[in-house]
Protein backbone atom coordinates (compact mmCIF):
# COMPACT_ATOMS: atom_id res chain seq x y z
CA UNK A 1 0.00 0.00 0.00
CA UNK A 2 1.17 3.69 -0.61
CA UNK A 3 2.35 5.34 2.18
CA UNK A 4 2.28 8.77 1.48
CA UNK A 5 -1.17 9.48 2.94
CA UNK A 6 -1.78 12.64 5.23
CA UNK A 7 -1.90 11.97 8.88
CA UNK A 8 -5.26 11.06 10.24
CA UNK A 9 -6.57 12.53 13.86
CA UNK A 10 -6.29 9.36 16.43
CA UNK A 11 -9.38 8.19 17.92
CA UNK A 12 -10.13 6.78 20.97
CA UNK A 13 -8.97 3.37 21.49
CA UNK A 14 -11.43 0.67 21.40
CA UNK A 15 -13.49 0.76 17.88
CA UNK A 16 -15.87 3.42 17.18
CA UNK A 17 -14.17 6.60 16.68
CA UNK A 18 -16.08 9.76 17.93
CA UNK A 19 -19.49 7.88 19.03
CA UNK A 20 -21.80 8.27 22.05
CA UNK A 21 -23.19 4.52 22.02
CA UNK A 22 -26.32 5.49 23.79
CA UNK A 23 -27.24 8.62 21.99
CA UNK A 24 -25.91 6.52 18.45
CA UNK A 25 -27.76 3.09 19.66
CA UNK A 26 -31.01 5.33 20.08
CA UNK A 27 -30.84 7.20 16.66
CA UNK A 28 -30.22 3.68 14.63
CA UNK A 29 -33.13 2.20 16.06
CA UNK A 30 -35.51 5.58 14.92
CA UNK A 31 -34.14 4.47 11.88
CA UNK A 32 -34.47 1.39 11.86
CA UNK A 33 -38.05 1.24 11.82
CA UNK A 34 -38.46 2.41 8.23
CA UNK A 35 -35.84 -0.65 6.89
CA UNK A 36 -37.78 -4.17 5.46
CA UNK A 37 -36.88 -7.12 6.61
CA UNK A 38 -33.52 -8.76 4.64
CA UNK A 39 -34.10 -12.64 4.76
CA UNK A 40 -37.40 -14.36 3.61
CA UNK A 41 -38.95 -16.89 6.01
CA UNK A 42 -37.05 -20.32 5.04
CA UNK A 43 -34.14 -18.86 2.83
CA UNK A 44 -30.49 -18.46 3.74
CA UNK A 45 -28.83 -15.21 3.99
CA UNK A 46 -26.02 -14.59 1.53
CA UNK A 47 -22.84 -12.31 2.55
CA UNK A 48 -19.98 -11.53 0.11
CA UNK A 49 -17.37 -11.15 2.58
CA UNK A 50 -14.80 -8.97 0.70
CA UNK A 51 -11.19 -8.34 1.70
CA UNK A 52 -8.15 -5.61 0.65
CA UNK A 53 -4.88 -8.66 0.41
CA UNK A 54 -2.31 -6.31 -0.28
CA UNK A 55 0.29 -6.30 1.97
CA UNK A 56 -0.13 -4.16 4.55
CA UNK A 57 -2.80 -6.66 4.84
CA UNK A 58 -1.22 -9.65 6.12
CA UNK A 59 -1.59 -9.71 9.65
CA UNK A 60 -5.57 -8.69 9.55
CA UNK A 61 -5.87 -11.76 6.84
CA UNK A 62 -4.45 -13.99 9.28
CA UNK A 63 -6.66 -12.81 11.73
CA UNK A 64 -9.76 -12.86 9.80
CA UNK A 65 -8.71 -16.83 8.70
CA UNK A 66 -9.11 -17.93 12.50
CA UNK A 67 -12.15 -15.46 12.91
CA UNK A 68 -14.34 -16.66 10.00
CA UNK A 69 -15.70 -19.74 11.57
CA UNK A 70 -17.66 -17.44 14.20
CA UNK A 71 -19.41 -16.07 11.65
CA UNK A 72 -21.12 -19.62 10.52
CA UNK A 73 -21.83 -20.76 13.92
CA UNK A 74 -23.71 -17.53 14.74
CA UNK A 75 -25.83 -17.56 10.97
CA UNK A 76 -26.81 -21.43 11.88
CA UNK A 77 -29.11 -20.65 14.85
CA UNK A 78 -30.54 -18.36 12.71
CA UNK A 79 -31.42 -19.88 9.33
CA UNK A 80 -27.83 -20.60 8.27
CA UNK A 81 -25.70 -18.42 5.53
CA UNK A 82 -23.56 -19.05 2.63
CA UNK A 83 -20.89 -16.02 1.69
CA UNK A 84 -18.74 -15.87 -1.19
CA UNK A 85 -14.71 -14.39 -0.70
CA UNK A 86 -13.75 -11.48 -2.98
CA UNK A 87 -10.39 -10.03 -2.90
CA UNK A 88 -8.00 -8.18 -4.53
CA UNK A 89 -3.71 -7.68 -4.78
CA UNK A 90 -1.36 -6.59 -6.77
CA UNK A 91 -2.43 -4.06 -9.27
CA UNK A 92 -5.31 -5.53 -11.11
CA UNK A 93 -5.94 -9.10 -9.26
CA UNK A 94 -9.25 -9.79 -7.99
CA UNK A 95 -11.08 -12.47 -7.48
CA UNK A 96 -14.15 -14.02 -6.18
CA UNK A 97 -14.67 -17.80 -4.89
CA UNK A 98 -17.36 -19.92 -5.28
CA UNK A 99 -20.62 -19.98 -2.86
CA UNK A 100 -19.86 -21.81 0.67
CA UNK A 101 -22.03 -23.17 2.87
CA UNK A 102 -19.57 -24.14 5.90
CA UNK A 103 -16.60 -22.42 7.67
CA UNK A 104 -13.88 -25.14 6.50
CA UNK A 105 -14.40 -24.45 2.97
CA UNK A 106 -14.22 -20.81 3.25
CA UNK A 107 -11.05 -21.48 5.74
CA UNK A 108 -9.29 -23.72 3.24
CA UNK A 109 -9.94 -21.13 0.08
CA UNK A 110 -8.69 -18.13 2.30
CA UNK A 111 -5.44 -20.40 3.93
CA UNK A 112 -4.63 -20.56 -0.33
CA UNK A 113 -4.08 -16.78 -0.22
CA UNK A 114 -1.43 -14.26 0.50
CA UNK A 115 -1.20 -11.30 0.70
CA UNK A 116 0.87 -9.05 -1.95
CA UNK A 117 1.43 -5.49 -2.68
CA UNK A 118 -0.62 -3.62 -4.78
CA UNK A 119 -3.36 -0.63 -4.73
CA UNK A 120 -6.84 -0.80 -3.53
CA UNK A 121 -9.37 -1.91 -6.30
CA UNK A 122 -12.68 -1.17 -3.76
CA UNK A 123 -14.74 -0.50 -6.46
CA UNK A 124 -14.30 -3.78 -8.57
CA UNK A 125 -15.45 -4.96 -5.22
CA UNK A 126 -18.63 -2.89 -5.41
CA UNK A 127 -19.15 -4.05 -8.96
CA UNK A 128 -19.15 -7.39 -8.14
CA UNK A 129 -21.49 -7.27 -5.73
CA UNK A 130 -24.06 -5.47 -7.89
CA UNK A 131 -24.08 -7.92 -10.27
CA UNK A 132 -24.16 -10.84 -7.47
CA UNK A 133 -27.22 -9.51 -6.54
CA UNK A 134 -29.01 -8.93 -9.68
CA UNK A 135 -28.69 -12.90 -9.92
CA UNK A 136 -30.19 -13.59 -6.69
CA UNK A 137 -30.30 -10.90 -3.52
CA UNK A 138 -27.28 -10.32 -1.36
CA UNK A 139 -28.28 -9.80 2.44
CA UNK A 140 -24.86 -7.85 2.99
CA UNK A 141 -21.30 -6.78 1.38
CA UNK A 142 -18.91 -7.22 4.59
CA UNK A 143 -15.71 -5.06 3.61
CA UNK A 144 -12.73 -5.19 5.87
CA UNK A 145 -9.52 -2.66 4.77
CA UNK A 146 -6.88 0.06 5.73
CA UNK A 147 -6.88 2.41 2.65
CA UNK A 148 -8.71 3.62 -0.29
CA UNK A 149 -6.67 5.02 -3.68
CA UNK A 150 -9.02 5.05 -6.05
CA UNK A 151 -11.12 8.21 -7.28
CA UNK A 152 -13.86 8.93 -4.65
CA UNK A 153 -16.33 9.94 -7.00
CA UNK A 154 -16.33 6.58 -8.75
CA UNK A 155 -16.70 4.50 -5.86
CA UNK A 156 -19.84 6.95 -4.90
CA UNK A 157 -21.52 6.16 -8.35
CA UNK A 158 -20.72 2.16 -7.41
CA UNK A 159 -22.15 2.57 -4.20
CA UNK A 160 -25.27 4.55 -5.19
CA UNK A 161 -26.40 1.72 -7.14
CA UNK A 162 -25.29 -1.01 -5.07
CA UNK A 163 -28.17 0.98 -2.84
CA UNK A 164 -30.86 1.21 -4.80
CA UNK A 165 -30.58 -2.81 -5.01
CA UNK A 166 -31.02 -3.02 -1.41
CA UNK A 167 -27.36 -4.39 -0.66
CA UNK A 168 -25.79 -2.60 2.67
CA UNK A 169 -22.13 -2.26 3.07
CA UNK A 170 -20.87 -3.32 6.34
CA UNK A 171 -17.24 -1.14 5.70
CA UNK A 172 -14.45 -2.21 8.53
CA UNK A 173 -11.79 0.28 8.75
CA UNK A 174 -8.96 -0.89 10.63
CA UNK A 175 -6.13 2.01 11.36
CA UNK A 176 -6.81 5.14 11.67
CA UNK A 177 -6.50 6.33 7.70
CA UNK A 178 -8.16 9.43 6.86
CA UNK A 179 -8.87 9.49 3.51
CA UNK A 180 -9.85 5.57 3.65
CA UNK A 181 -12.12 6.83 6.16
CA UNK A 182 -14.39 9.41 4.35
CA UNK A 183 -14.55 7.07 1.06
CA UNK A 184 -15.55 4.28 3.43
CA UNK A 185 -18.37 6.69 5.38
CA UNK A 186 -19.43 7.68 2.26
CA UNK A 187 -20.12 4.31 0.92
CA UNK A 188 -21.70 3.10 4.18
CA UNK A 189 -24.07 6.16 3.92
CA UNK A 190 -25.24 5.51 0.11
CA UNK A 191 -26.09 2.18 0.68
CA UNK A 192 -27.68 2.24 4.16
CA UNK A 193 -24.65 0.57 5.77
CA UNK A 194 -22.88 1.09 8.57
CA UNK A 195 -18.95 2.36 9.07
CA UNK A 196 -17.09 0.85 12.18
CA UNK A 197 -12.83 1.16 12.93
CA UNK A 198 -10.78 -1.07 14.67
CA UNK A 199 -7.37 -0.69 15.92
CA UNK A 200 -4.45 -2.75 14.54
CA UNK A 201 -4.52 -6.03 16.02
CA UNK A 202 -7.80 -6.06 17.60
CA UNK A 203 -8.82 -9.32 16.56
CA UNK A 204 -11.52 -9.44 19.51
CA UNK A 205 -13.33 -6.43 18.39
CA UNK A 206 -13.22 -7.48 14.39
CA UNK A 207 -14.33 -11.11 15.92
CA UNK A 208 -17.31 -9.27 17.44
CA UNK A 209 -18.13 -7.34 14.23
CA UNK A 210 -17.83 -10.06 11.67
CA UNK A 211 -20.39 -12.32 14.14
CA UNK A 212 -22.93 -9.34 14.16
CA UNK A 213 -22.35 -8.83 10.36
CA UNK A 214 -23.48 -12.47 10.38
CA UNK A 215 -26.22 -12.12 12.15
CA UNK A 216 -27.44 -9.31 10.25
CA UNK A 217 -27.04 -11.25 7.29
CA UNK A 218 -29.00 -14.31 7.98
CA UNK A 219 -31.63 -12.88 10.51
CA UNK A 220 -32.32 -9.31 9.56
CA UNK A 221 -32.49 -6.01 12.08
CA UNK A 222 -34.56 -8.18 14.26
CA UNK A 223 -31.86 -10.40 14.79
CA UNK A 224 -29.32 -8.28 15.27
CA UNK A 225 -31.03 -6.26 17.93
CA UNK A 226 -31.94 -9.45 19.83
CA UNK A 227 -28.22 -10.16 19.48
CA UNK A 228 -26.94 -6.71 21.06
CA UNK A 229 -28.10 -7.69 24.44
CA UNK A 230 -25.13 -10.27 24.57
CA UNK A 231 -22.87 -9.07 22.06
CA UNK A 232 -20.94 -5.78 21.54
CA UNK A 233 -20.04 -6.10 18.40
CA UNK A 234 -24.00 -6.41 17.45
CA UNK A 235 -24.11 -2.71 19.57
CA UNK A 236 -20.95 -1.52 17.47
CA UNK A 237 -23.03 -1.99 14.39
CA UNK A 238 -26.36 -0.57 15.56
CA UNK A 239 -24.35 2.65 16.11
CA UNK A 240 -24.37 3.01 12.63
CA UNK A 241 -26.36 0.74 10.86
CA UNK A 242 -29.42 2.53 8.52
Amino acid sequence: MSSDRPPASRPPKGGLAGTTPRSEIDAFLQRARTLAPLVAPGTRGRLLFALDATLSRQPTWDIACALQADMFREAAAIGGLDVQLIYYRSLTECRASPWVADAGRLAKLMSNIDCRGGHTQIRKVLAHARRETAQQKIQALVFIGDAMEEAVDDLCASAGELGLLGVPALMFQEGEDAIAERAFREIARLTRGAYCRFDAGAAETLRELLRAAAVYAAGGLRALNSDASRSHGARLLLQQLG
